[in-house]
């Protein structure tokens, strides 16, 4: 789960890292007033769930009161694209108010899980700002790396050793190693799967300040933080993927795919996302079901692919097992009535009821090519689609 930068900041201030003076606003005369208060030379910055902002035009640096409302007005109401973002772009309804500093050096630090070490990771670089995935990308060897110890945690000696190697001057390593170590007790108290600062300056002043927040949460941990929870804003996620949520069914909408993908378990649908690149197409979503699934879960499963316009195929993989076949195609049969849909089906079912359920979805009259494994499912789509990807 994603929260604004407002609600991360908040939470970095409660475990005592310091950021400038900041406040939110819903309207143009509100980041006046906030830019007022704050001398008037201020960030505006637009509160969406995705990174590069700055890029987008979502963040604004204003010299006086009247320039933070213009800024403001032109942001709040708008749909803001990134390169993180769905090609619709995300709502800003908010937009962050916060003194600007003068700054000296502009560092990266981030923690997020490393799958290979099985470990939290702190990466840090001297080459913080908005080219930092450039930096990842190209020069991989200026960013540090530390993996911590899930029992002990980060050590001062390490959190010191991480801020000397990126450059923080030697007078302020002592601040920057307690700014990385709270923001390690962050990330493990909380649940986090990644908490991110960019940049981290080091001002003129001779301070070591967060300037932007970024942290995103463990979705299976969250019944432990339900004041986490209130932090969400669903009007940020996918339209689909949050309906998908509120079902219960772990769906992702993917950019660029026009081939439906229903699937139970997470394994067989990362298998079948792969078949559809082989046969020449792309996949429009991640969904899988589960094993437990219902004939209405089914159903609104349907439902959602269906609802995706992008969507001009779908492909059903299901092994039955927990999640009987027959149950399965009664909940599709279901979908399809509810939707009216005409959209070709490309089904693989195999397992447990795998012949009534088959039986049932062609005594339906729904437009049902069969297969019997992913191989036969490529050719399949291949056919329905044509052979470049485009409708046959």
């Amino acid at each position: 789960m994603n929260i604004h930068e407002y609600q991360a900041r908040e939470i970095l201030e409660s475990y005592g890292v310091s950021v400038p003076r900041a406040g939110v606003a819903s309207t143009p005369d509100e980041a006046r007033q906030l830019a007022v208060e704050f001398g008037g030379r201020v960030a505006v910055k637009a509160q969406v769930h995705a990174g590069g902002r700055g890029k987008a035009g979502g963040v604004k640096l204003v010299q006086a009161p009247d320039e933070a409302a213009e800024a403001a007005a032109g942001m709040l109401g708008t749909n803001l694209v990134t390169h993180q973002t769905k090609a619709g772009g995300a709502p800003v309804r908010k937009v962050l108010v916060a003194e600007l500093t003068d700054i000296a050096d502009e560092l990266y630090v981030a923690i997020t899980m490393d799958a290979d070490a099985k470990a939290a990771m702190v990466m840090a670089s001297s080459e913080g700002g908005v080219e930092i995935e450039e930096v990842a990308a190209n020069t991989p060897n200026k960013i540090v790396r530390h993996a911590v110890d899930p029992l002990i945690g980060l050590s001062p000696y390490h959190a010191r050793d991480i801020a000397m190697k990126i450059g923080v001057p030697t007078d302020l390593v002592q601040p920057a190693t307690g700014l990385i170590t709270n923001l390690c007790r962050v990330f493990q108290e909380l649940d986090a799967s990644l908490v991110e600062i960019n940049p981290l300056v080091v001002t003129t002043d001779g301070r070591v300040m967060a300037l932007d927040a970024k942290i995103a949460f463990e979705d299976d941990a969250l019944f432990r933080h339900r004041e986490i929870l209130d932090l969400e804003d669903s009007e940020q996620n996918d339209e689909l993927e949050q309906k998908a949520h509120d079902a219960g069914l772990a769906y992702v909408k993917l950019d660029g795919g026009r081939v439906g993908c229903m699937v139970n378990g997470a394994g067989l649908a990362m298998a079948t996302m792969d078949i559809t690149k082989t046969a020449g197409a792309a996949p429009a979503n991640f969904l899988d079901v589960g094993g437990g699934a219902a004939e209405d879960k089914i159903a609104e499963a349907f439902e959602i692919i269906v609802s995706d316009d992008d969507v001009e195929v779908i492909l059903v993989n299901l092994f039955g097992g927990i999640l009987r076949c027959d149950v399965a195609a009664r909940g599709i049969v279901m979908g399809a009535q509810y939707t009216g849909t005409q959209m070709p089906l490309v089904v693989a079912m195999r397992g447990t009821n795998a012949n009534e359920g088959l039986q049932i979805l062609a005594d339906a009259g729904l437009n049902v090519t069969t297969v019997g494994d992913l191989g036969e499912a490529a050719t399949a789509l291949t056919q329905v689609l044509g052979a470049d990807g485009s409708n046959a």
